[in-house]
């Protein structure tokens, strides 16, 4: 059936944490911290934007998570085990996609054999067209082309969240989907989200953009390396809204006396 690899099962205990990360450090060999202390849980099932002012840590912590960099204390777990130690290959293989701020290309492989590699196994032409259709990209006059640089930017960026789709893992992770993209495919790419959080998938998007944090099932605001604040949508948007978190160091949410 046509899509039907897009679609996964929703949790058994809906809200349970599906990834854990304790007491998480990340330093830089010339001693700079970029993330201190950090305890996070992520809920399955549900659309979580971390957002935050530039460099306080969230494209790292998105690594930390997909495997690419190690922490340098703590310990990090998916579905109660502990992955610490895992590198990315191995995480992919236990359910975890990462889609790359700046995409890798690659000379000689079409899209067609990327979305048919990432999902395991050949897809049909149907296939081919939802995935392609939901990143806004014309199935024909794609398929075929090389994931090189006779692609622009914007291109290469919607292959690459459609091979994360093609994954069908229990969890993904975006970092800035929303760079290099026009507003049109923008637009398909928030109800890409919303589809799949409706679906019960775990998600993990990086971004600023307002129309991402409004279909968020919880934020999380990251700054200077810290949790500066984490719960449902309705109580850490009015805090952002308000100025009180972005634009310079986020306080949280004061709690109520």
């Amino acid at each position: 059936m046509a899509g039907a690899f897009l679609i996964l099962k929703r949790p058994e205990q809906e809200g349970a944490s599906l990834l854990e990360l304790q007491n998480v450090n990340w330093t830089l060999p010339t001693g700079e911290v970029i993330i201190e202390n950090l305890n996070l849980r992520i809920p399955a099932g549900k659309l979580s934007v971390v957002t935050g002012p530039n460099g306080g840590g969230k494209t790292t912590l998105a690594k930390l998570i997909a495997g690419l960099v190690q922490p340098t204390a703590g310990r990090i777990y998916y579905k109660g085990d502990d992955i610490t130690d895992l590198d990315i290959t191995q995480r992919a293989r236990l359910g975890i996609s990462f889609g790359f701020q700046t995409p890798v290309r690659f000379k000689g492989l079409t899209v067609q054999g990327l979305l048919e590699t990432a999902a395991g196994r050949g897809l049909s032409f149907d296939e081919l067209c939802e995935l392609t259709g939901m990143v806004g990209l014309c199935t024909v006059d794609y398929i075929d082309r090389d994931v090189d640089v006779s692609l622009s930017g914007g291109e290469i960026k919607r292959v690459e969240i459609a091979s994360v789709l093609a994954r069908g893992t229990a969890l993904s992770i975006f970092d800035e989907p929303e760079a290099g993209i026009d507003m049109w495919s923008f637009n398909g790419l928030v109800e890409v989200f919303s589809g799949l959080k409706n679906q019960g998938k775990t998600l993990i998007v990086i971004s600023h953009q307002q129309r991402l944090l409004d279909i968020a099932d919880e934020i999380i605001v990251l700054s200077a390396g810290h949790l500066r604040d984490q719960g449902p949508k309705d109580e850490v948007m009015p805090g952002l809204l308000a100025g009180e978190i972005a634009g310079h160091c986020p306080v949280g949410r004061k709690e109520s006396a």
